[in-house]
């Protein structure tokens, strides 16, 4: 089954621009009738499928559209143009802990994140324990999230979003969090929900981790797919790219 199809995305921001600005342009801002903005193609006809059953890395250097398409796919952003299909319960970790309420305790915000990701009462306390058990911060149950730590934050948003089986799971740069452990249940529990038939699209900056995880690996420059397929021969690609942009220092 074809868990996630792409087809044709674009995608264009404005940003505002005070590079070579003309004399005119400066003095219109002044007087506040308009603001100079460039036009930036985050996304250029971009297309791909991700299988049932498959992780598939993305990667790029920053700007090159990886967080942009990561959020068009979770419904985030709207494309320009083109068309993503979705088949299956899509579960985003883009920003790990954003919706986490601060002075509620973690009880409570377990019960509020897992209805963010589709999860009823009933279904949320019926995972209740597994996803306490799976965050090892049995002590904390009762304990305001303001007084978390950055890790133990982490460590809960990503042990809620994973115990909603999910069977199409986006992460930007967040798989490996907490300790040793904690990082060798994330995995197995990924490849868990891989061998059910989950899609897992996992974007990062750390080429060891795509090498470890990842079936297939897509390579993005200024919005454009360069390559896609085998992770050794994508990375290759990548690596010689980055060096030859160096040179060019």
């Amino acid at each position: 089954m074809k868990r996630i199809i792409v087809e044709k995305v674009s995608k264009k921001f404005k940003i505002k621009s005070k590079k070579n600005q003309t004399f005119l342009a400066r003095l219109i801002s002044l007087f506040d009738f308009g603001e100079c903005k460039e036009i930036v193609k985050a996304l250029d006809e971009v297309s791909f499928e991700v299988e049932s059953g498959e992780i598939i890395g993305i990667i790029g250097e920053n700007g090159s559209g990886k967080s942009t398409l990561l959020r068009i796919i979770s419904g985030i952003y709207r494309p320009d143009s083109g068309r993503v299909r979705i088949n299956g319960k899509i579960i985003s970790i883009i920003n790990l802990y954003a919706g986490l309420k601060e002075r509620l305790i973690m009880k409570e915000n377990i019960y509020l994140i897992g209805s963010f990701f589709g999860l009823n009462k009933n279904q949320i306390r019926g995972r209740f324990k597994d996803i306490i058990e799976f965050s090892g911060l049995e002590k904390f149950v009762n304990t305001k999230v303001y007084q978390f730590s950055e890790g133990m934050k982490q460590r809960l948003a990503f042990s809620i979003a994973i115990n909603c089986n999910p069977e199409i799971l986006l992460l930007d740069e967040v798989f490996e969090v907490g300790d040793e452990e904690f990082r060798r249940k994330s995995s197995e529990k990924i490849k868990e929900l891989v061998e059910k038939g989950a899609g897992v699209i996992l974007v990062s900056q750390n080429l060891d981790m795509i090498k470890k995880y990842c079936d297939r690996a897509l390579f993005l420059h200024n919005g454009k797919i360069v390559k896609d397929g085998n992770v050794k021969k994508v990375l290759r690609e990548y690596t010689s790219f980055e060096s030859e942009k160096d040179e060019l220092k």
